[in-house]
């Protein structure tokens, strides 16, 4: 195996053992036996177990930020790029599971809370965050924290994300542009 297989194999396990146990269910001796390493083999690429959850979730976000610049429509209305945004995170969520559900994981956990102040709080915004401010800018959006606007955003979007995924609703194409409306209609002035 490969180094950079092995580093992708650990991230692996530990993004399957997160989901099906979370962060504290989640030792990196389990970690290491579900990846097919030693366990020092973790420490070569990770000097610690939370440096392994914060590098995961950062390939994961970046990912998702990948995917969200692609065909971005940079230049249309705030609208648009929020729909697209919608659009785009919601059909990332349904087609990797895993992935979500390791992200819900650490987006409710310690780790979460700081990146989420880091976002909102100290500035540092990603292509997401710049939209918003560009939507409260040009005041397109209730006058609400960033925070709340996030929240009645993005908590709808997961929440029928994480119940597709669970099979309790069965999201389609008509389905995920109606909730991405619905969920501007929920922000905008």
């Amino acid at each position: 195996m490969e180094s950079i297989d092995k580093r992708e194999a650990v991230m692996q396990a530990l993004m399957e053992l997160v989901a099906e146990n979370g962060f504290h269910g989640s030792p990196m001796s389990l970690v290491a036996k579900r990846a097919g390493v030693a366990t020092g083999t973790i420490y070569h690429y990770f000097e610690s177990k939370e440096m392994l959850i914060r590098d995961t979730y950062a390939e994961l976000e970046g990912q998702l930020l990948a995917a969200v610049s692609m065909e971005y429509p940079a230049e249309r209305s705030v609208r648009e790029r929020f729909m697209h945004i919608g659009r785009t995170l919601t059909r990332s969520f349904l087609a990797s599971p895993l992935q979500f559900r390791f992200l819900e994981q650490f987006h409710n956990s310690p780790y979460g809370a700081e990146s989420r102040r880091s976002r909102m709080v100290e500035g540092k915004g990603d292509i997401v965050t710049r939209l918003f401010e560009d939507a409260v800018a040009q005041q397109l959006l209730k006058e609400l924290p960033l925070p709340v606007l996030f929240a009645l955003t993005f908590g709808p979007l997961l929440v029928v994300s994480r119940d597709h995924i669970l099979e309790v609703l069965e999201l389609d194409e008509h389905l995920v542009e109606k909730t991405v409306e619905a969920c501007w209609d929920a922000v905008k002035r």
